[in-house]
């Protein structure tokens, strides 16, 4: 599955590294604007990956739907990976919890950065070497 996504506003506030998908959350609700989960407007979307990034708990940063598709591509979040909506219910379905994570910011291809962490790509479905 490779699919475009948006991230931080900054290169700083998406954090770099490797993580852990430590919880999944259907319509996990958006706490700071206070908005319910399932709500249109929840910036949240549908689904949430969360991940342990910078010593949090899966609650802080994560991989997410949106309230607006047309993010997607550009460097918008307060420091989460977001996706569009039918796309990252299709990657909570495929993922469990502590499945592995690498965010990085890199000019290679998807395929090149596959190669340099240590897996294969075919087609869809990635093959740890």
């Amino acid at each position: 599955m490779v699919d475009p996504i948006a991230t931080g506003k900054t290169w700083e506030k998406t954090p770099v590294g490797f993580f852990k998908i430590v919880n999944k959350i259907k319509n996990r609700p958006y706490y700071t604007g206070h908005i319910p989960g399932g709500d249109p407007r929840n910036p949240l979307g549908k689904r949430w990956l969360g991940l342990n990034a910078n010593n949090t708990y899966g609650d802080t940063y994560g991989i997410h739907g949106n309230s607006n598709e047309n993010s997607i591509g550009k460097y918008v979040s307060q420091g989460c990976v977001r996706m569009h909506n039918a796309s990252v219910e299709k990657l909570y379905d495929k993922v469990q919890v502590g499945t592995p994570v690498a965010i990085t910011y890199s000019y290679k291809s998807f395929v090149e950065l596959t190669s340099v962490y240590g897996y294969e790509f075919k087609g869809y479905d990635l093959k740890e070497k």
